[in-house]
């Protein structure tokens, strides 16, 4: 609450400010407070749509989280890995294989399938939904592995 009362007395505040408020009520588990906020924001870039995707997954609320992917997108704003990864990381809290395979997809069309981290993701969200197949062919293909890729596999099965 003192946060946001010294927010509100900036005399201009920018992205860079509003995003740091969301990030710290998104760190504290302020998922509606974040949310609040982001409703208020007269611009939100990249950055603000990823904190609050991340809060809601983090939180438990992996179908917000989709709703927000599908609004961002809607909206023009092209994804990069931060948001494929909360996106994926929704996805797997839902056992929503389905949705998984569309961002699957949509990471193909970005040209992000052979960053490893991204890579791990997906393996990890076809683990929890319960595709072995899946994660394995991503397995596979990729060029990096690393403890976290490899245990992400060994915990598929």
């Amino acid at each position: 609450e003192d946060a946001r009362t010294v927010f509100y007395k900036i005399c201009q505040p920018n992205r860079f400010s509003w995003n740091i408020m969301l990030g710290a009520y998104a760190q504290n588990g302020h998922v509606q407070d974040a949310r609040s906020m982001f409703d208020e924001m007269p611009l939100r870039d990249l950055v603000s749509w990823n904190v609050m995707m991340a809060a809601y997954v983090q939180n438990g609320h992996g179908k917000v989280a989709l709703e927000l992917f599908r609004r961002m997108d809607s909206e023009g704003l092209k994804p990069d890995k931060i948001t494929f990864i909360n996106s994926l990381d929704a996805c797997a809290s839902l056992n929503s294989l389905k949705d998984g395979k569309v961002i699957h997809a949509s990471i193909v069309d970005s040209d992000l399938e052979s960053d490893f981290v991204v890579g791990t993701a997906l393996i990890d969200m076809y683990g929890k939904c319960g595709s072995l197949e899946d994660a394995r062919m991503v397995f596979q293909k990729m060029l990096r592995r690393d403890a976290v890729s490899w245990t992400a596999m060994i915990a598929a099965y």
